[in-house]
């Protein structure tokens, strides 16, 4: 994922990773307007907006929805 950000964190601290919309597109082989579609619609978790023009989702989120949805199968 090239375009994942993180922070700096002190020892002890979780670094949080985000991804782009892009990010998400790929690693579910889906077009971006439908991750803000199903996110939308509450079937994905909601991104988090960090600057006008600078929307992402936490990995942590994305990762525990892809965990419910193993579960629910």
């Amino acid at each position: 994922m090239a375009a994942t950000t993180q922070a700096p964190a002190s020892y002890g601290e979780k670094v949080k990773v985000w991804l782009t919309v892009k990010n998400l597109a790929n690693r579910f082989d889906t077009h971006p307007s439908t991750i803000y579609r199903w996110a939308q619609q509450g079937r994905f978790p909601k991104p988090v907006k960090l600057g006008e023009n600078l929307t992402r989702w936490a990995l942590s989120d994305v990762e525990a929805w892809e965990q419910s949805q193993r579960e629910a199968c």
